[in-house]
């Protein structure tokens, strides 16, 4: 009630403010006669919890008299809030084996009334425990802060002995202090039991058996391990290692990510003749180390014995290719070389024969009992089948197995030159006017298949002209060129101009060839060739073809 002490006659009484003029509006009215001052509905301190009020006294005009004068009013707070967790999901870890006592996580809930009274004062209580073993009471909460602890000695907070790694809580939290009267709200908090590594990974077996083939690589075995820590995890997963019986490094293990097994290979191909059986000592590990207490044991280790199975190898050549130097065309006949190949398989007295398996020219041929190899034909250097003087062929080695394995030998001959090829004249055909003032009619090139010093530089020379006069002439211009000339305009006609060209080997080859002259009537810059007479003149060839495949055949 508000009161004025001059009395209210002939006056009235006006409230204003948040809640009565202004929003949220009609909360508050006062009588204007007497100054009560009442509330219209319920009120909510969680919504506001304080309001400003202005009372004013006016005439019957509404003027003011007196005041205004503020009116202040707090909304006491009633118990109708419970208490509210907000921040799950409420998820906590604690390693197994942690001392009692050890704080797992903190539960915190949250109440809308007044925190400076009980209203809000919450306690906090553990409802219930899923599952209930090994103990009902695996854990406390702080009934002030929430925390949650251990209170079970390490050895049953052993993850490996639990029914469940994975402990659900109901949490309780009561305002008024924890009194009966208060109001409640819960929420489940889950704790998972971590992992770790306190069990050493073990060997299902002491031995393990594995058999291979010699000469064959890949995995030959798998090991097998247990290990009762939790599956997929550091200390879990296994590392092996070969500590023992692996000197050539001809063994690998690693691990199947998804079995954890060991898979042992072969890396490098074994040798039965060399030992036909291994023995591998084994060591499994964790990716993470074991804890201080505990140790790696004898299960930790396993022994496997290998068995290599004998496998008919193909004998090999030695040296493998082989080379050798011959002068092309050695009679047919000779000896090139005698092959050597020998079996692996020392413990099996096996023979071997031989065969050619690619003999491109067919040249040549091997004696299939002591491997010697002879010639069937002329080595020929400048053949298309000799690539860089090298001429190549491939042999076989069979052993009496059964079946009877293989081996591929390569021979390289490198063939050296011999002058066996007269040189060639090129072009043999030119053509000239019966009306030039440039009588140098062609430029002459030879070439040698041979190889050098057997080639250039060469000889031209002119066979003898018959006749009163003679008509050209030919001069040397460097060691492979020379030029025919004419010594005088020629009616039309066709000549042959016998040439001889000779190389400088030793012995030297020559070779004569035709030049067919053409002589053609030249008018506005045209060449008619078309009705030259018939031969004119044929110079008598030299026979020095006939001398020199005489003399290449001695």
């Amino acid at each position: 009630q508000v009161i004025r002490s001059e009395g209210t006659e002939g006056v009235k009484f006006r409230l204003s403010g948040k809640g009565v003029d202004q929003d949220p509006k009609g909360i508050f009215r006062i009588n204007e006669m007497n100054g009560d001052v009442s509330v219209t509905r319920t009120l909510d301190r969680e919504a506001i919890a304080n309001y400003e009020l202005e009372v004013e006294v006016v005439d019957v005009n509404g003027n003011t008299v007196d005041g205004p004068v503020r009116l202040d009013v707090s909304v006491i707070d009633q118990n109708d809030n419970r208490p509210m967790f907000k921040e799950g999901p409420y998820v906590g870890h604690v390693m197994e084996g942690s001392a009692t006592g050890t704080t797992v996580m903190r539960m915190a809930a949250f109440d809308a009334d007044d925190p400076s009274t009980d209203n809000a004062l919450l306690r906090y209580n553990i409802l219930k425990q899923t599952p209930t073993k090994p103990s009902p009471n695996m854990f406390y909460i702080d009934p002030e802060k929430g925390d949650i602890v251990t209170v079970v000695s390490p050895a049953l907070l052993d993850r490996e002995t639990m029914e469940s790694p994975k402990y659900e809580l109901v949490i309780e939290a009561k305002d008024m202090g924890g009194m009966d009267v208060g109001l409640t709200g819960t929420a489940t908090a889950t704790i998972l039991i971590d992992d770790k590594n306190d069990h050493a990974p073990e060997f299902t077996k002491k031995e393990f058996q594995a058999t291979v083939k010699e000469g064959v690589t890949g995995v030959i075995v798998n090991l097998t391990v247990g290990d009762r820590d939790d599956p997929a995890t550091p200390a879990w997963r296994a590392v092996y290692s070969i500590i023992n019986g692996n000197p050539g490094q001809s063994f690998e293990i690693h691990t199947n990510p998804q079995t954890n097994e060991g898979m042992l290979s072969v890396v490098k191909p074994l040798d039965y003749e060399i030992s036909a059986f291994h023995t591998l000592l084994i060591k499994v590990e964790n990716e993470d180390p074991l804890i201080p207490d505990i140790a790696y044991g004898p299960s930790s280790t396993a022994t496997v014995q290998i068995t290599v199975e004998d496998v008919n190898e193909g004998p090999v050549f030695h040296p493998n290719p082989m080379t050798v130097t011959k002068q092309e065309n050695i009679p047919v006949g000779s000896v090139v070389l005698t092959v050597n190949a020998t079996d692996p398989d020392t413990l099996q007295h096996q023979t071997i024969r031989y065969s050619v398996y690619k003999d491109p020219a067919g040249w040549l041929e091997i004696n299939p009992t002591n491997g010697t190899v002879g010639t069937t034909a002329v080595l020929d250097r400048e053949s298309p089948f000799v690539q860089n003087n090298v001429y190549t062929a491939l042999f076989l080695a069979i052993d009496s197995g059964n079946p009877p394995a293989t081996g591929t030998g390569t021979l390289h001959i490198t063939l050296e030159d011999v002058n066996d090829n007269v040189p060639s004249l090129y072009p043999t055909l030119a053509k000239v006017c019966d009306d030039a003032k440039d009588l140098r009619v062609v430029v002459l090139g030879a070439s040698d298949k041979d190889l050098h010093p057997n080639t250039d530089p060469f000889k031209f020379e002119l066979s003898k002209q018959s006749g009163p006069e003679k008509l050209w002439r030919i001069n040397r211009l460097n060691n492979t060129h020379a030029q025919v000339i004419l010594l005088q305009n020629l009616k039309k006609a066709n000549y042959n101009i016998p040439i001889s060209v000779t190389d400088s080997g030793k012995p030297p080859l020559t070779n004569t060839t035709e030049l067919r002259l053409q002589v053609c009537t030249c008018k506005k810059s045209k060449m008619d060739c078309s009705a030259s007479d018939a031969l004119h003149i044929s110079l008598t060839l030299i026979l020095l073809s006939l001398l020199s495949l005489f003399c290449k055949s001695f």
